[in-house]
């Protein structure tokens, strides 16, 4: 059966669920007086199962806030669907989400092309698709298109921006390669670091994209050497970023390195470092947002000692992972969210209320960054700091950012 196909007949059985869905005439589907039932496609298993815990993070603060009396009386009950990292079935557990598990809304479903999938299933049928786990630039900029949608994270486009305008800066003569994944996710970020150039977009003097079903990227890696980059941009997911770092020291090869923010958690440097060598990692340079459980410098800090002790008292997994934090911080803004959806919340409440947020207060952000949200304004996260790779750890520098 054709992708295409597969997303038609999903989008004909959507448009006959729309007035059940819509909730007229009957309670809101996943509400009880004593639950909430929420769901969302994270791969817990195959090539991107290192983004497995940005669900589990979540779910282990909302066992958190169930031990604290939930949200008005009601627990969270959070339904993690494996999907692999593949749309199709993407598209599959959603349906079962909706349809079987009758879940209140889609949250933190994780990919790009896998929440594309479902956005028009979801917004045919008005299911909140809540706090995207991607940083395509559609989730916030599409809003009037996609109502039923909001992303979380800073935008792709945005931080590619960074990147370019600070390599125009302060290293106007760079031969720049891109290594990205190909799709709206590499393409983003792609976009945004030839943004960023501007005049100097020249410099990137090659581009390698790679399928996210590939084995491997040693080939790109091969061509963006043969360019004689010396600085190498890594539009890619964790796989394929260790294995970049692999393949060029192979080569005798060590560029600069800029790594896109989901890929720059420390376990992941750290993967490629032990896989590699120090020399081979020193340097990069990525855009932060999160605190960083593995940084001495938040050691005492309140979050992160709220972060150690909810992993430690609730069974979360590698406290050491900073995708787990993520998976914190969006699930307090989603507690937030509901709260202000009122003691009965709706799926219209939830979304109203999701897009109306002020969160100064999240203590799994860095200080000065806050979550929020307006009718026109559907990119929750929006600032972040740069940060470079020494001596085996990340250390930010420079001011806060504003990634629009």
């Amino acid at each position: 059966m054709s992708r295409a196909f597969h997303l038609s007949a999903a989008l004909l059985g959507a448009l006959a669920l729309a007035a059940v869905a819509s909730g007229a005439g009957s309670s809101t589907p996943g509400v009880t007086a004593n639950e909430i039932v929420i769901g969302g496609t994270v791969p817990l298993t195959g090539v991107a199962s290192a983004y497995r815990t940005v669900g589990l993070g979540a779910a282990t603060y909302f066992r958190y806030v169930n031990a604290h009396g939930g949200v008005n009386h009601r627990k969270i009950h959070y339904i993690i669907e494996d999907d692999q990292y593949d749309p199709a079935q993407t598209m599959d557990k959603t349906r079962e989400l909706v349809e079987q598990d009758h879940v209140f809304a889609i949250f933190n479903s994780l990919g790009t092309e896998q929440n594309q999938a479902t956005r028009p299933y979801l917004n045919a049928i008005k299911v909140p698709q809540l706090f995207v786990a991607s940083g395509d630039t559609s989730w916030g900029r599409d809003y009037k298109q996609w109502p039923w949608t909001i992303g979380y994270q800073p935008n792709y486009r945005a931080e590619g921006t960074i990147y370019g305008r600070y390599i125009a800066k302060t290293a106007p003569k760079s031969r720049i390669g891109v290594l990205y994944q190909n799709d709206d996710y590499g393409k983003d970020l792609l976009t945004g670091l030839r943004n960023g150039l501007g005049k100097k977009a020249k410099l990137i003097v090659s581009t390698q994209g790679y399928g996210a079903d590939d084995p491997n990227d040693q080939s790109q890696i091969a061509k963006l050497k043969s360019a004689k980059v010396n600085t190498l941009m890594l539009f890619a997911t964790p796989k394929f970023t260790i294995q970049a770092y692999a393949y060029s020291r192979q080569l005798g090869w060590r560029p600069k390195v800029y790594v896109n923010a989901v890929s720059s958690a420390s376990n992941v440097l750290g993967l490629a470092t032990i896989g590699t060598s120090k020399k081979q990692t020193e340097g990069t340079i990525s855009i932060v947002f999160l605190k960083d459980p593995t940084d001495p410098r938040w050691a005492r800090d309140r979050g992160i000692k709220l972060y150690r002790t909810i992993m430690k008292r609730y069974k979360g997994t590698n406290p050491s992972d900073v995708y787990n934090v993520y998976g914190m911080s969006v699930a307090h803004t989603f507690v937030e969210a509901l709260k202000k959806a009122g003691k009965n919340p709706t799926r219209d409440s939830i979304m109203r209320a999701a897009t109306h947020l002020n969160i100064k207060n999240d203590p799994f952000l860095l200080p000065g960054i806050s979550v929020h949200t307006s009718p026109t304004d559907h990119f929750p996260l929006d600032q972040a700091r740069l940060e470079r790779y020494h001596n085996g750890r990340w250390r930010s520098f420079g001011g806060l950012f504003r990634v629009r």
